[in-house]
């Protein structure tokens, strides 16, 4: 039996509000919500990922400031079950100030086409794991709820 892993990489942002950057995205026709990040590239390593990640989706470069967690239970992929998701998170921070578009409202794509994302910021006070669409994020969601509690 072929199968595959499919590595993830994802950053975690707060702004000087104490709000996390997360993602709403339409993939597939399914509403997503999660943090910013993606795949990981041949070659590449995790942190140069996120990094890439976060100028590709927007605009902006970030620093990564340290590991937050990674994946350390079997997830199968929501899009290909017979792929295994492992998902590295880290702590990150943007070099200027953000400057791309966000959105206050959940799903508040321009357009609802095919995989469109619009960015939102989440007061710490409402993270909650079932604001995330994803296992992973939302056992992220439950560790950063603890850190702050």
């Amino acid at each position: 039996m072929d199968r595959k892993f499919n590595v993830r990489v994802y950053g975690i942002c707060f702004n000087e509000k104490n709000e996390l950057l997360v993602a709403d995205e339409l993939i597939k026709g399914r509403e997503i919500t999660k943090l910013p990040g993606g795949g990981l590239e041949f070659g590449e390593g995790t942190i140069d990922c996120v990094r890439r990640e976060f100028v590709e989706e927007t605009g902006q470069e970030v620093e990564v400031l340290s590991h937050f967690y990674t994946t350390d239970f079997f997830v199968p992929s929501a899009f290909n079950p017979r792929s295994q998701v492992i998902s590295i998170y880290y702590l990150v921070k943007f070099l200027k100030p953000p400057a791309f578009k966000v959105t206050a409202k959940p799903f508040d794509f321009p357009v609802r086409d095919a995989d469109v994302f619009v960015f939102r910021w989440m007061p710490a006070s409402i993270i909650h794991p079932d604001e995330f669409t994803f296992a992973i994020d939302k056992r992220v969601a439950e560790m950063l709820r603890a850190k702050m509690a």
